[in-house]
């Protein structure tokens, strides 16, 4: 048991750092989607809460190199609504769905009242994010159903689960 949570956590510290750097390194203005495409590898390899540290991790990463808190709440949502979907169903096209509704929906609409805290925003509506997040949660999430899917006929995703089971 102990062996494969110091497997986990390894996996985690590594997407977290993956995603860190393939997004300070490939910027796209106001759009995250290797931070999706991460957050999705992450759901299916080490599960939703695994997912949600690497995410976490990340978006304190990227604070630290001068985002705004989006960088947080626009990450946490998705791996844990796609890792407990996959948990529940093994459908990746499923883990898209929750990756773009957790980040493009709910991480959207938790910005908000954050942004607007501390950082003045001066937006009107709870809703204002979400024409930001979704394209980039949809962009990010393609990219990692497409690599998963690759994994899953190659059959190195079942002998990574294995491993990690």
């Amino acid at each position: 048991m102990k062996k494969i949570t110091t497997k986990k956590m390894a996996l985690t510290a590594m997407l977290a750092c993956l995603a860190f750097v393939l997004n300070t390194f490939v910027y796209f203005p106001a759009m995250a989607p290797f931070q999706h495409f991460v957050d999705v590898l992450a759901a299916v390899l080490v599960g939703p809460w695994y997912g949600f540290a690497a995410s976490l991790l990340c978006g304190i990463m990227r604070m630290m190199s001068g985002r705004t808190i989006q960088a947080v709440t626009g990450a946490i949502f998705g791996p844990v609504l796609g890792g407990l979907i996959y948990r529940k169903t093994k459908n990746i096209y499923l883990v898209f769905v929750g990756e773009v509704f957790g980040t493009g929906v709910i991480g959207a609409c938790a910005s908000y009242p954050l942004m607007k805290m501390f950082y003045g925003l001066d937006a009107q509506s709870p809703f204002y994010y979400i024409p930001f997040y979704t394209p980039s949660a949809i962009v990010g999430a393609a990219m990692g159903v497409v690599v998963v899917l690759i994994l899953k006929k190659t059959g190195v995703l079942n002998r990574m689960q294995n491993e990690l089971s």
